[in-house]
């Protein structure tokens, strides 16, 4: 087997720790032990303080700091390495980041996870309570920002020349506490502490001129318009550690500054707030992620993110091209620029500004360099997510740009009515403009239009896009889409997060899965096998038993790892139908309360994710599974029979150790709405079984690990599509007895009795309404496919057998799979190794 040659072949410690030395330009330093260690001055000259009086969270930022040492001359020869070779470089332009916590992360890429240990306990540190020390970094909210984030490790990985640029945000998105069961945002500042990570580059800054400026008016910035202004971008750097630590490349954050300014007489007389005002304004800019866009303000402010994201990146990303090229025709062949989703649209109109206004190319060149550099990344059928900007945030921000895009749009109608001559339809719908009393930009009409790829990130994302979202602009541009499912790194979602499945794993296979996700196929005869099935169960109750735990001191809620743990773990919203789940508890709920002999399984379902501040309907979904969970909880009945926890707070840390311990994953969107999903992915390969629609990335999972395998259920989306005229979610309640009388009970006040609004928003939803995403249209074969999950659970043997059949079949799934394809379809770009 392929684990005696490992281990026949395998190099002692002592010489494997001495390469790696090597390898990262180490030296004789040692990490901690002595007086001179990497860690022991950072403690002393970091904090002036004893060693033995540091707490831990300065014992946590000696350490990042040491092994952000240790990676510091691999990283700069990375950048050497590309200045030298020049290669193409690619550019991943996104307006989050959800990376999670990173020590962990790079002591396990950099191969140094033994090393790292055993210095911690020769230092008598708690190493997990070391890495509880470290936020969440505040970049990113669903999984648009997790997605960036494991592509970002697969380029480095994979050894791809890459960047990603994003926006440095002081307080995150918002921090989720629930309060009486509802939801409360607090500010999340995650860089409350220095980050021992981020390098400031201050001489590398950039200046974005606007023709406007802003001002403090009664409490509120405002923008004068005719008073030009600038704002600075300061880069903060993180690396991004490859695993085996060969290739260390960087994510390029923009922090928001206003120039060296003071109204000294202004604040003399005064008026304090008015002499800060530029400098106040700047700094809002990149404060939080996604700001409330309920209101004009936080739209405008969102729009001035993207600009100033996109500005900032094209100006760094240029600066460094024409060091090592004269030639602006050139740029396609040494530069591929990624736009994920809307977001970085902008990038359109302004690598034309810089093409026509500051390196004085033509229209013809400038458009053609501009579309064979730029790409986009689609990853939504929401229309209401398709993002569109009103038309006068461009005369008074950017009137250059919305210049260029009107000539943009004058060429591209005359060509559609060239094509398709007298179909003004069409020619309204392909508009970069959409009419009407006040008018807006399309962005991912733009972005379609402006680049030379445009792809959908799952099977049926993608075909939906063609023939419906977009479908106008697929006509005339098909060569440009195509498909890239999603993928997640193995490195962090499973070798990290789940050390007892991957312990089992390269025992049966050797360790080439952790960079050739492919390799898990070698699991399938082993589903077979029932020592392996032992090992398996056993690593799935190690992961149960460490989440409970974990959960207890860190929130205090409490589970137990004898019961199905089943789990929805997403961002609260009305197509992924956490609502659905909860009707699907309440009639399990009404079924004990009328038999309290009934036989069941014991089980706890998890449900976590946050709300947008401004929705308030999943703000009323969260406080239903709340009210659900309490009443549940003050029921004798139920007690070791069904439980409901919601976990506040959901992010990456939360997921790593749910994920691993998780028996069930809930993937029930409303069929034809779902883009990908990147979580219905993880549990599968971490042998959590899908009860799921055929919706998003869970069609082609279903399809590799065989159908018989997942519990599907619910309309597809052809029959949702074709049904949306007609339905009439009254004939359910009409027709089915347990639908009624779950129905019957929510809205009598059972679960909410302090709560009058919340029965009544959700019969407004689920009957007043329409139920638009068609909770009880499927619920009747959600319970079904449910009823079959518990009876196969009742054979631990054939559970386990199943679920080593999913995880050996989520190979495909890689997010090095996705980036491969990206690599030679979208962007031509190839490995430029670092010696």
């Amino acid at each position: 087997m392929s684990t005696t040659k490992t281990a026949a072949t395998a190099p002692t410690r002592s010489d494997g720790l001495a390469k790696l030395r090597r390898q990262y330009g180490a030296g004789p330093i040692d990490l901690t032990g002595i007086e001179n260690a990497l860690y022991e001055r950072h403690l002393l000259f970091d904090n002036v303080i004893e060693l033995g009086a540091a707490r831990p969270r300065e014992q946590f930022e000696a350490i990042a700091r040491s092994m952000r040492d240790i990676l510091s001359q691999r990283w700069v020869l990375t950048d050497q390495t590309y200045e030298r070779a020049n290669p193409k470089r690619v550019y991943y332009l996104s307006l989050e980041f959800l990376i999670g916590r990173s020590l962990a992360n790079n002591v396990t890429n950099l191969l140094l996870d033994p090393l790292a240990k055993q210095a911690a306990k020769q230092k008598g540190l708690d190493w997990v309570e070391l890495l509880e020390q470290e936020p969440d970094a505040g970049l990113g909210n669903g999984g648009l920002g997790r997605l960036a984030a494991c592509f970002l490790d697969s380029m480095a990985t994979m050894q791809l020349p890459a960047m990603g640029y994003g926006l440095r945000y002081e307080y995150g998105m918002f921090r989720q506490t629930i309060q009486d069961g509802w939801q409360q945002e607090q500010a999340d500042n995650w860089l409350r502490r220095p980050d021992p990570w981020e390098v400031g580059r201050p001489y590398e800054q950039v200046e974005i001129k606007l023709p406007c400026s802003f001002e403090m008016r009664g409490g509120a910035l405002r923008a004068v318009i005719g008073k030009p202004s600038s704002l600075i971008g300061i880069p903060f750097d993180r690396p991004v550690v490859g695993y085996g630590g060969k290739t260390i490349n960087t994510l390029r954050l923009w922090s928001a500054a206003a120039p060296d300014y003071f109204d000294f007489h202004r604040f003399s007389g005064g008026d304090f707030i008015g002499a800060l005002a530029e400098t106040l304004s700047a700094e809002t800019l990149t404060r939080v992620l996604y700001p409330d866009d309920s209101t004009s303000m936080g739209q405008g402010l969102r729009f001035v993110q993207e600009y100033f994201l996109v500005a900032c990146s094209l100006a760094d990303l240029v600066r460094r091209f024409r060091r090592t090229n004269s030639d602006w025709s050139a740029l396609p062949e040494r530069a591929a620029i990624q736009l994920n989703d809307t977001h970085p649209t902008l990038a359109v109109p302004e690598l034309m500004r810089i093409l026509l206004d500051e390196a004085h190319l033509g229209w013809d060149q400038a458009w053609d360099l501009t579309r064979r550099t730029l790409a986009y990344t689609n990853h939504t059928l929401l229309p209401e997510a398709l993002e569109k900007w009103p038309l006068e945030w461009f005369e008074a921000l950017l009137p250059r740009q919305l210049e260029i895009i009107y000539e943009i749009n004058r060429r591209l109608l005359d060509d559609v009515r060239a094509r398709f001559p007298g179909d003004d339809g069409r020619v309204a719908r392909t508009s970069l403009i959409e009419e009407g009393p006040s008018k807006h930009v399309r962005m991912a009409n733009l972005a379609i239009v402006g680049s030379h790829s445009t792809n959908g990130v799952a099977e049926i994302h993608s075909k939906l896009l063609r023939q419906k979202t977009v479908k106008d602009l697929a006509d005339m541009f098909p060569e440009r889409f195509s498909n890239k499912t999603n993928g997640v790194t193995p490195r962090r979602w499973l070798l990290l997060s789940n050390p007892a499945l991957a312990g089992a794993i390269t025992e049966a296979l050797g360790d080439g899965w952790i960079t050739d996700l492919a390799e898990l196929e070698g699991l399938r005869p082993l589903a077979d096998d029932k020592h392996f099935r032992g090992q398996f169960a056993d690593a799935k109750r190690q992961a149960k038993v460490r989440f409970a735990e974990w959960l207890k001191v860190t929130s205090g809620q409490e589970a137990d790892p004898d019961t199905i743990f089943d789990c929805q773990i997403k961002r609260i919203h009305e197509y992924k139908r956490q609502l659905l789940n909860a009707l699907r508890i309440v009639v399990l709920y009404n079924r004990m309360r009328a038999n309290p002999r009934l036989a069941i399984a014991p089980r706890t379902f998890f449900f976590a994710g946050k709300a947008a501040p401004a929705y308030h309907l999943a703000k009323v979904i969260i406080k239903f599974i709340n009210d659900l969970a309490a009443t549940i909880d003050g029921d004798p009945a139920m007690e070791g029979r069904i439980k409901v926890l919601f976990l506040p707070e959901y992010c990456v840390t939360l997921a790593e150790r749910l994920i691993p311990a998780s028996d069930v994953s809930n993937q029930i969107s409303t069929a034809g709405y779902e883009a990908s999903g990147t979580s219905n992915v993880k549990f599968m390969m971490n042998g959590a079984l899908t009860i799921g629609t055929r919706d998003g990335a869970t069609i082609e999972m279903a399809q590799e690990a065989g159908e018989e395998n997942f519990f599907l259920f619910g309309l597809s989306a052809q029959e949702v599509a074709e049904s949306q005229g007609w339905y009439n979610p009254h004939w359910h309640y009409d027709n089915d007895p347990e639908t009624r009388a779950a129905l019957d009970l929510i809205f009598s006040g059972h679960f909410s009795r302090n709560e009058t609004g919340v029965p009544q928003t959700l019969r407004d939803t689920l009957l007043t309404h329409g139920d638009h995403y068609m909770h009880l249209a499927d619920l009747r074969s959600y319970l079904t496919a449910d009823q079959k999950l518990v009876q196969l659970y009742g054979n631990r043997d054939a559970w386990a057998r199943i679920a080593v059949l999913n995880v050996a079949s989520s190979g495909k799934f890689s997010s090095d799979r996705t980036i491969a394809q990206y690599a030679a379809d979208i962007w031509q770009a190839k490995p430029c190794p670092v010696p």
